[in-house]
């Protein structure tokens, strides 16, 4: 292979990782943005090398649980529960960061229509399961019943309890049907939250993510916590039982909960033919025709 050849091997290799690395340096420079004064700020955080070693290898095994998944035609649904800022987004984004959007795919439905408000309650969210050789990530699921509807009215007692009653036959449904169901709950801390809700407002490129409802579950902390108490009480099953994910360290909770994910489905190689690249046709009378300048982009950079 020429030395070429090899550089550019490299450097789509580095290109890989810097995806993960921009990510990364998103959430350090917020933590410099605001650090200063703030409780949430300290801590003994993971050194970024373990972290980056130890994600990409996590990332590797998720890749063959993707495989086995679609081998197996397996249906796996994973629940990403927690409050507001508790990191699910960037621990849904590092589990689907290398795999195929075909087999895995991230549900985060929007407030329901009036329609939907009419339905069964689990209507809405019962055509987003998986088929065979799916897995499915639900950023925020039927619990919002559970937490946001409750705390905030959106719901009346008499449905709160009906969810309640129906969740735990709902879920037995799912796995008896052969559903693998696995539910994460991220905790952090109120200090926490304060902390990155403020890193939020100060930085412009993240003010998107606060909305008024994350603003009010500020003034409503002890609310979410009588919720969240009583949601894991009365939900925590058997056959789909809660994992809590301590989340105030974002690396930490990261690969935990991927090995945690890893560790519930046994998985093994996948079988594979070899690879062969055809050669590629040559037609002598094919002519590639040039394209007009002004329809390139500027080339600005």
């Amino acid at each position: 292979m020429s030395p070429d050849n090899l550089d550019r091997i490299k450097d789509e290799i580095l290109d890989s990782f810097d995806e993960e690395l921009e990510l990364q340096l998103e959430d350090d420079r917020l933590d410099e943005l605001v650090a200063e004064g703030l409780e949430g700020a300290g801590g003994d955080t993971l050194d970024r090398k373990v972290y980056f070693r130890e994600l990409f290898r996590l990332q590797h095994e998720l890749v063959r649980l993707q495989d086995w998944i679609q081998y197996k035609k397996l249906k796996v649904v994973v629940l990403f529960e927690g409050r507001d800022s508790a990191g699910k987004g960037g621990a849904i984004k590092r589990v689907t960061q290398r795999l195929n959007p075909r087999i895995c795919r991230v549900v985060a439905l929007p407030a329901p229509t009036e329609r939907e408000r009419n339905q069964w309650y689990f209507q809405r969210y019962v055509p987003h399961l998986p088929s065979a050789g799916e897995m499915v990530l639900f950023d925020r699921s039927w619990y919002n019943r559970a937490g946001v509807e409750r705390v905030m009215g959106f719901c009346t007692p008499e449905e709160l309890e009906e969810f309640f009653r129906s969740v735990p036959d709902f879920e037995h449904m799912l796995v008896r049907s052969g559903i693998i169901l696995i539910k994460y709950w991220f905790s952090i801390t109120d200090e926490e939250q304060e902390f990155r809700f403020r890193m939020r407002i100060e930085d412009p490129l993240k003010q998107w993510k606060l909305s008024p409802m994350d603003l009010e579950s500020r003034v409503h902390w002890e609310d979410y916590t009588r919720a969240k108490e009583e949601m894991l009480e009365r939900t925590h099953t058997e056959h789909a039982p809660w994992s809590v994910v301590q989340a105030v360290d974002k690396k930490r909770a990261r690969l935990n909960m991927i090995s945690h994910l890893l560790g519930q489905i046994p998985y093994e190689n996948v079988p594979k033919p070899e690879i062969v690249l055809p050669e590629r046709v040559r037609n002598p009378d094919y002519l590639r025709h040039p394209v007009p300048p002004e329809m390139y982009v500027p080339e600005v950079f």
